[in-house]
């Protein structure tokens, strides 16, 4: 039997019903877009809490009657049937309950930035750059989740030497960063006569979406330049002097951004940097608690290999938590819920297994 913390539950439930009491009452829009976000976090625990204490009321009141000698032999077989659903109802909500009570990650429910990479393996490796994207695509659409290109740069034959996106709705974050680290692909290329099977990879980062509030970019501490666009991008790539290039003079960091909009480009520039700047941080800090504690899954490093995809045995396997699909096929169609929600769960008992008992 799991021991919920009932000071914590309390304090939840009375906020919640102070959330639905002031939006009640017509704040005005900023209040209300503030209030409604909060209400709508508390939501789904504050509802199994109910739900828990109510199977807890109704647990005690069967064994009261079956205690009492009074009762007759009618309603104590009624009881006693019921008393068995009503204990496995109250162990799964404990269990709900106290993945819900977990230490959540701030970023959980922030848009992410998707950026995919060629590496190893030439034109076989941009290709699969290309295969990587559109399985994200197919899985952002199965979510109702919007997906938008900010950048690509094309492979000689096809895919993408680097593309990077903007993926937002709800949860992207909290469901995408499993997804951070080489790729490795073991397939025949087309352009393969001989028949032979090539390994290739290809990067994944994902980084939350950051605001102005989250990073603080001082104007003295980046350099824009604008220049002319040029290279491969068909029709990603525009012709004119319409280039952003915006240097993070104190990290290095380089974000170039060529669409047709000059200003779209800037800023679009600038959400990217915030992102990569707020992952910095993230990972700084990341770095520093894994001194002490060895959270692998979910840690974002890009230099792990995380998953390989051999496709002539139709074989997924994730090497964190050494996971194997035959179901390839469908995962590049999208299907990657059957790999994220194992990922989730490795990580939600390794965060309760650091709890305090």
């Amino acid at each position: 039997m799991i021991e919920l913390p009932a000071d914590k539950m309390d304090l939840m439930v009375k906020r919640f019903a102070m959330l639905e009491s002031e939006l009640a009452n017509g704040p005005d829009s900023e209040t209300y877009v503030k209030l409604a976000s909060e209400y709508a976090e508390l939501e789904d625990i504050v509802g199994r809490i109910n739900a828990y204490r109510a199977a807890v009321s109704e647990r005690d009141d069967l064994n009261t009657l079956l205690a009492d000698k009074a009762t007759d032999g009618d309603m104590r077989m009624l009881a006693e049937m019921e008393l068995p659903e009503v204990e496995e109802k109250i162990e799964a909500l404990e269990k709900d309950i106290q993945l819900l009570l977990l230490p959540k990650d701030a970023a959980d429910t922030k848009d992410a930035i998707l950026e995919i990479r060629a590496g190893t393996g030439g034109l076989e490796a941009a290709l699969f750059a290309g295969d990587l994207f559109r399985m994200y695509e197919r899985y952002a659409a199965a979510h109702g989740w919007k997906i938008e290109i900010i950048s690509a740069s094309e492979g000689d034959a096809g895919g993408y030497k680097e593309i990077i996106a903007k993926v937002s709705g709800r949860g992207v974050f909290s469901r995408l960063k499993f997804e951070s680290g080489v790729h490795r692909v073991q397939r025949v290329p087309e352009t393969e006569a001989g028949g032979r099977i090539h390994t290739s990879a290809a990067t994944v980062a994902v980084l939350p979406q950051a605001e102005e509030v989250d990073v603080d970019i001082r104007d003295q501490d980046i350099r824009i330049d604008t220049m002319r666009a040029s290279g491969a991008g068909g029709q990603h790539v525009n012709t004119t002097d319409s280039a952003v290039r915006i240097t993070h003079i104190p990290t290095g960091i380089v974000v170039v951004q060529a669409e047709k909009s000059q200003h779209q480009n800037r800023a679009r520039a600038m959400e990217v940097l915030r992102a990569r700047l707020f992952d910095m941080e993230r990972q700084k800090a990341a770095d520093e608690r894994a001194e002490s504690r060895r959270l692998q899954v979910g840690s974002g490093d890009r230099s792990e290999r995380i998953r390989t995809y051999n496709f002539p045995q139709g074989r997924l396997t994730d090497h964190r938590i050494n996971l194997t699909l035959y179901k390839l096929d469908r995962v590049m169609e999208g299907e990657l819920d059957d790999v994220i929600d194992p990922l989730i769960a490795d990580h939600q008992a390794k965060l309760l297994s650091e709890e305090p008992a």
